[in-house]
């Protein structure tokens, strides 16, 4: 492990004598390049370096114990060797932790889309609630969100599809790809009865255009009259659009927008999503001990959570975790979830890593 510290740290100074070279600003990619590897490897380099100050500390105070008869000095030196022994385990824990393979895709932002499954118009409400929580959720993060599209019906939502940006977006959400069961007793159900309804939630990471570039020759674009709830343009302008990938055969449509242009606009960026997703899920098929190591977040169609409203509580079923707090939860504190699920994708990457 410290051979490959010793790496890291002589990269990270090639990389700031870089940074502070002014000719790297005159080309962006590279810059963007640079300064994310820069700042991935700032923290292993500070941690790394507060590892070492921690054995010159305790091997200075072993010196004491060994060479000192004041016995003052002697159990000063042994509380010292005890707390810079405690801190040398934490800090080397962390650096096996800090030296983890990184999915490359952590620091992205993502457009996420949450769809009614089973249960009527009972998934179509949980589908509000789940889009409410993410909202509070994401506040409490410092995230950006914005509405790209939206379905409604008398009860609630079919489906909203929104994105997410703002820092490592991607590692913060990704785990809340699947399908989402909701246990509770419908305003509707006047005999008390608990019903089961589902719903399904997908996390896209957004691909830069130096990744994947949409090739507007294989995008067939069509345009109709706008239908349902929406003011005076529906219905008297073609301003919907739909958009199909005919190599995959992928069809977005959008009708939420006045322009034609901005219906487009969304509906492109919603494709281009879709397909990245698509090329990363087909890769990932392929690497089954890389998705192994990454919980829960290749396939779509895996149960992952259940909302069990009359016990207050709720159970992730990859890694057997159950909190009875779904009330705060259910308001956005979904941060010990997701520490849970990140703590134990790490266990696993240990398990599989020597150091």
């Amino acid at each position: 492990m410290f051979d490959k510290l010793e790496g890291v740290v002589k990269r990270f100074d090639e990389l700031s004598e870089r940074l502070s070279d002014p000719a790297i600003y005159k080309d962006q990619n590279e810059f963007k390049k640079v300064s994310a590897e820069h700042a991935h490897l700032k923290p292993i380099v500070e941690t790394y370096g507060e590892y070492s100050k921690v054995k010159e500390n305790l091997s200075e105070a072993k010196d004491i114990l060994k060479e000192e008869s004041d016995e003052e000095l002697r159990e000063m030196a042994k509380v010292e060797i005890q707390e810079n022994e405690t801190k040398r385990e934490e800090l080397e824990q962390k650096l096996k932790i800090l030296l983890l393979p990184k999915d490359p895709l952590d620091d992205k932002n993502v457009i996420m889309e949450i769809r009614a499954g089973a249960g009527g118009d009972e998934a179509s409400i949980f589908v509000g609630d789940v889009y409410r929580m993410y909202q509070n959720y994401f506040k409490n993060l410092g995230l950006a969100s914005e509405v790209i599209s939206m379905s409604k019906n008398a009860e609630g939502l079919k489906e909203i599809i929104f994105s997410v940006s703002g820092e490592k977006v991607y590692s913060k959400l990704k785990y809340e790809s699947g399908v989402h069961r909701v246990q509770r007793v419908p305003k509707t159900e006047t005999q008390g009865r608990v019903h089961t309804s589902t719903i399904t939630v997908a996390v896209l990471p957004e691909a830069d255009e130096v990744e994947f570039k949409l090739d507007m020759n294989d995008v067939r674009v069509d345009v109709f009259r706008a239908s349902g709830a929406g003011g005076q343009h529906v219905n008297t302008t073609d301003s919907a659009v739909r958009v199909t990938h005919v190599p995959t055969g992928i069809v977005v449509a959008n009708q939420d927008e006045k322009s034609q242009i901005k219906n487009r606009e969304k509906a492109l960026k919603i494709l281009r999503a879709r397909i990245y997703d698509r090329m990363l899920q087909e890769k990932r098929a392929l690497e089954a001990e890389t998705r192994k190591g990454q919980v829960g977040t290749g396939d779509r169609s895996e149960r992952i959570r259940t909302y069990n409203f009359p016990q207050g509580r709720l159970t992730d079923h990859r890694i057997g975790l159950t909190l009875y707090s779904l009330d705060r939860i259910i308001e956005g504190d979904l941060g010990a979830v997701t520490d849970a699920l990140i703590a134990h994708n790490q266990s696993e990457l240990l398990e599989g890593n020597s150091f």
